[in-house]
């Protein structure tokens, strides 16, 4: 099966969202993120957000490496207005530079020189809306940083970073869960609530303007996306309350009388009994499915596409080249630590060894 990166076929259209699971490692796997390091790098991070278009649905840093649940929208259709141009570059950039582009989109615009216009636009808007350049410059930032601080030099990457395609609905919530659950898997916090440096310890801790409101949007986005939702914070009562479930927190009896519906009582149930509930509003009607999240599950970091049966082999006949004539399907069963999830969550990568 060929190493090229795996992007979704649909990436230029608006058909459906583009989300791809990332992830690096520190060279050697060392624990050099302390707690300044993982603040810049949450800064840098929401930087190229501002500035690429892209959209962070769910990340965690931890002390040798991160995750990051990525939204690649397509540029929209006829570009972008030189007051965004300006707004995104400012995200990054000094003030300075604004100012330069500033004045020359004015008197490109003076001249009426169109063409002037579009090759200040393309100087920027090439590392807009893509997956590589949103990685690729977020990786060299940090670095650029990190180097100067502590002294160092050279790489600070273990290897190119890992990405997989992931589907919108149960594929993106399960995958948001499985990355707000690193430091719980890691046995650092008990509650990832209490993490800060995740998706949703900053949503939880954050407030409700700035980073706690991106973050909260990001997941509310990664919950809800197949129901519709956009950027919605204002959802994120509602979100939070299935996401717990989701990750098997304990939320405690609901609070309020016993409902009668058509004659039958009816006694909010606590999380144990939601989570046994065939209507409990999870993502996955498995009753496994919070343990499985809380073991490390090879397949949403090496299965190179996460999703409904249909969608891996949608995503399979569109790289059908990238296979020898001997694959008749794409659609593979999760196995091992992710078992929990098969027959509702497929990869197309078959894993067989540590899984």
């Amino acid at each position: 099966m060929s190493s090229k990166r795996w992007l979704a076929p649909w990436k230029d259209s608006a058909e459906k969202p583009a989300i791809y699971h990332c992830i690096s490692r520190v060279v050697d796997r060392r624990f050099v993120f302390g707690d300044e390091e993982r603040e810049y790098f949450r800064m840098f991070m929401r930087m190229q957000e501002n500035f690429s278009g892209c959209r962070v649905l769910s990340y965690c840093v931890m002390s040798n490496h991160f995750h990051i649940l990525l939204e690649v929208p397509p540029m929209p259709e006829g570009g972008i207005s030189d007051e965004e141009l300006l707004k995104r570059i400012s995200a990054a950039n000094a003030e300075a530079l604004v100012a330069v582009v500033a004045k020359e989109l004015a008197d490109a615009h003076a001249a009426q020189r169109d063409e002037w216009v579009a090759e200040i636009h393309a100087r920027f808007t090439y590392r807009m809306h893509s997956l590589s350049e949103f990685m690729k410059t977020l990786l060299q930032r940090f670095t650029r940083w990190f180097n100067r601080t502590h002294q160092r030099s050279g790489t600070l990457w273990e290897e190119r970073y890992k990405s997989v395609i992931v589907e919108s609905g149960i594929a993106a919530r399960t995958m948001a869960a499985y990355i707000d659950l690193n430091p719980v898997r890691a046995g650092m916090v008990s509650d990832p609530a209490e993490y800060r440096w995740s998706s949703y310890g900053e949503a939880v801790g954050g407030g409700s303007k700035g980073n706690g409101k991106k973050a909260r949007e990001g997941l509310v986005r990664a919950c809800m996306s197949q129901h519709g939702a956009g950027f919605e914070s204002e959802k994120w009562k509602e979100v939070s309350q299935i996401y717990r479930r989701t990750m098997g927190l304990a939320l405690g009896r609901k609070s309020g009388k016993a409902e009668v519906e058509r004659g039958v009582v009816r006694v909010p149930m606590n999380t144990a009994e939601a989570l046994e509930a065939k209507d409990n509003g999870t993502m996955l009607p498995d009753l496994q499915t919070a343990a499985m999240l809380r073991c490390r599950v090879r397949y949403f970091t090496d299965g190179a596409v996460i999703g409904s049966k249909t969608f891996v082999n949608e995503v399979f006949a569109a790289a059908r080249d990238r296979f020898t004539e001997k694959r008749k399907d794409g659609a593979r069963r999760m196995k091992g630590s992710g078992n929990a999830a098969a027959g509702v969550l497929w990869s197309v990568r078959d894993l067989r060894l540590r899984v």
